[in-house]
C-alpha cells in the first residue's frame, strides 16, 4: 500500500568519510542474466561487464534541508552492476544497478527499506586500521577485506583488463546514477547523485574475499581496480520515473 514511499520521495544529504570500492570484471555473458530488460551492461572492450563492492562510513546522513543532529552515521556496503540505460528523450546514462545493499545498523535497514527499493540487510562490521592497514571483515557476510591505503605507485592488480589506472578510473563506482526496475509496471527508478572533488585514489589491495560474490556462481573474476576516496560531501536527489518501452 506503501510502495511509493520506496520510490525515493526526497533528496538525502550525507557526508562521505570514506568509500573504498573494489571493482571485479567478469566475461560479460556471465552477468547478462542479472540485469532487467530495461539495462545494457556497460562494458570494456565489449567483453567486460563489472561488479563493484563499494563500502561507504557515512555521516549525518539525513533528508536534505535537515540540519546535521537529525543525521545519522551508518556503515554502507552495496553490490553493484554497472550499467547503461537510455532514457525516453534519448539521453543514454551511466550507472549502477543494485543487487545487494547492506548496513551495520537496524536503523538504516528500516528506513533504508521503507525509502527506497534497494532491500537493506543488516550485518556485522569489523574495522582495524593498524600499521597503514586497513581491515574490514564480515563473519555474517563472509567478507575480509585487507587494503594499504596510503602507498604511493600503486600497481593495478594483476589480472585487471586495463592498461593503467587512468583506464581503470571509468570504472571506479559510485557513479552518477542507480537505477531501479520493476517489471510488471515497466518503469524505470532513478536516482542521480550529486558529488564535488570526486577524485578517487588507487589503493592496493592486500588481502580479499567476498563471499556473496563468489556464491553467485559466476566464471571468470577477476580484480580490476580498488580506489579510496575520503572526506566528500555527497547526495542524491529525488527519485525519477518513466516508463520504458522497448
Amino acid at each position: 500500500m506503501l510502495d511509493f514511499l520506496k520510490d525515493h520521495p526526497f533528496a538525502v544529504d550525507a557526508y562521505f568519510d570514506s568509500s573504498i570500492v573494489l571493482t571485479f570484471a567478469f566475461p560479460k555473458d556471465q552477468l547478462q542474466p542479472h540485469i532487467p530488460e530495461c539495462l545494457e551492461l556497460d562494458t570494456f572492450e565489449d567483453k567486460w561487464a563489472f561488479v563493484a563492492v563499494a563500502m561507504v562510513q557515512t555521516r549525518n546522513l539525513r533528508p536534505k534541508g535537515f540540519p546535521k543532529f537529525f543525521g545519522n552515521d551508518f556503515f554502507l556496503i552495496g553490490y553493484r552492476i554497472f550499467v547503461r540505460y537510455t532514457t525516453q528523450a534519448g539521453k543514454n546514462l551511466r550507472g549502477l544497478y543494485i543487487i545487494r545493499s547492506e548496513t551495520d545498523q537496524k536503523k538504516m535497514e528500516f528506513f533504508g527499506n521503507l525509502f527506497t527499493h534497494y532491500n537493506y540487510t543488516t550485518t556485522d562490521i569489523e574495522l582495524e586500521n593498524a600499521d597503514d592497514l586497513l581491515k574490514i571483515h564480515s563473519e555474517k557476510s563472509r567478507f575480509h577485506l585487507e587494503v594499504s591505503i596510503s602507498k604511493e605507485d600503486v600497481e593495478l592488480p594483476s589480472d585487471s583488463p586495463f592498461k593503467d589506472w587512468k583506464e581503470a578510473r571509468r570504472f571506479a563506482g559510485p557513479l552518477p546514477f542507480t537505477f531501479t526496475y520493476d517489471e510488471r509496471k515497466k518503469e524505470v527508478l532513478i536516482i542521480e547523485g550529486v558529488r564535488q572533488n570526486w577524485k578517487p585514489k588507487p589503493i592496493e589491495v592486500v588481502n580479499q574475499r567476498f563471499g556473496y560474490i563468489d556464491g553467485l556462481g559466476l566464471n571468470g573474476k577477476q580484480l580490476a581496480n580498488a580506489f579510496i576516496i575520503t572526506e566528500i560531501p555527497y547526495s542524491w536527489k529525488k527519485g525519477r520515473k518513466e516508463k520504458w518501452n522497448g
